[in-house]
């Protein structure tokens, strides 16, 4: 619901003519318009504590998982722009998404940022509030405009399908669209219990996750999202003591651990064949159990983050860490 300006009691008779469903045109003293259902709602986000007298009009997502996540909550036509995409958006958000203004391939200028005239702008990561562009919350919150940070960043020991009930939650009360939130994360919750169910019994294979990397590995820690899919899938990651969301280890430390699966994140210009080459090919890796066994599974980078698409990343992966389970 958009925000209700205040005007001048002078103009107010003027404005009840035109807008009739603001009041009846019998009445000869105007009534005081009420809030928007739900508001005010203040909210602290990763330290950030906000008030929104009204749900945003204008809003610009930066990073793909919280663009999709507005989408979810069919909150297309608040979108007054966005960017960074990691790979494709979800098919059944294509149409909508193709109907929003792209801002920046990756992180839109101030200039091009302001240019929109956003009153919120909901950031994946902590890199799109860089203060070095000027674009950090408190500067943000200076000219005006509201922000928020996916809690991924923020949260304090691991994340998990709490943290995503949070998020959605959260941004569906800012929005004023509490039930699309709450049938959102039912639908979450219901996608990995059957996993869960389907996988009773299962061993669960040890998992090194590549997401880059040449002198050393970049891989997912045990703090985010990342690490819980492979939980929630089956496996259990030789990393989930690194108390990082992600984080560089030597290959000598994966070596050591051994792991039977690999699974590669999917995303930008390096292809998940050429990360395979990388591996197979790497002497050093020979007799760790996954490279010699050929055992690879893949995730696209955008679900294996905080967003919409979790459930769909513990079914997938389940799926490829345990062939030919229901």
């Amino acid at each position: 619901m958009p925000p209700i300006r205040r005007v001048p009691l002078a103009l107010i008779p003027l404005l009840l003519l035109p807008l009739t469903g603001c009041g009846t045109g019998g009445e000869s003293k105007a009534e005081a318009a009420p809030a928007a259902d739900g508001f005010p709602y203040t909210v602290t986000n990763c330290g950030t504590k906000t008030t929104f007298d009204a749900p945003p009009k204008r809003v610009v997502t930066m990073n793909q998982h919280v663009t999709e996540i507005m989408l979810a909550l069919g909150l297309q036509d608040r979108l007054a722009g966005t960017a960074y995409l990691d790979d494709s958006v979800l098919p059944e958000y294509r149409s909508a998404y193709d109907r929003t203004k792209v801002l920046a391939k990756e992180y839109p200028s101030k200039e091009v940022l302001l240019g929109a005239n956003p009153d919120f702008v909901y950031g994946g990561y902590s890199s799109a509030f860089d203060k070095a562009r000027g674009q950090d919350r408190a500067g943000l919150q200076k000219d005006g405009i509201n922000t928020r940070l996916n809690i991924e960043n923020c949260t304090k020991g691991k994340v998990g399908i709490d943290q995503l009930a949070t998020e959605i939650t959260e941004v569906a009360r800012v929005f004023g669209v509490p039930e699309r939130g709450k049938k959102l994360i039912a639908g979450e919750r219901q996608k990995i219990a059957t996993v869960g169910t389907e996988l009773k019994g299962s061993a669960h294979p040890s998992v090194f996750v590549y997401d880059s990397g040449e002198s050393s590995a970049f891989t997912a820690g045990g703090k985010g999202i990342g690490n819980e899919i492979v939980r929630l899938a089956g496996g259990r990651n030789v990393f989930a003591d690194l108390d990082a969301t992600f984080g560089d280890v030597s290959w000598e430390q994966v070596i050591k651990r051994k792991p039977e699966v690999v699974v590669i994140y999917d995303y930008g210009g390096t292809t998940v064949e050429a990360k395979k080459k990388r591996l197979l090919n790497d002497p050093a890796l020979a007799d760790v159990p996954a490279i010699k066994n050929k055992k690879f599974a893949v995730l696209p980078l955008s679900s294996a983050v905080l967003g919409v698409r979790v459930a769909d990343a513990v079914q997938d992966l389940a799926g490829q860490l345990h062939p030919g389970t229901p």
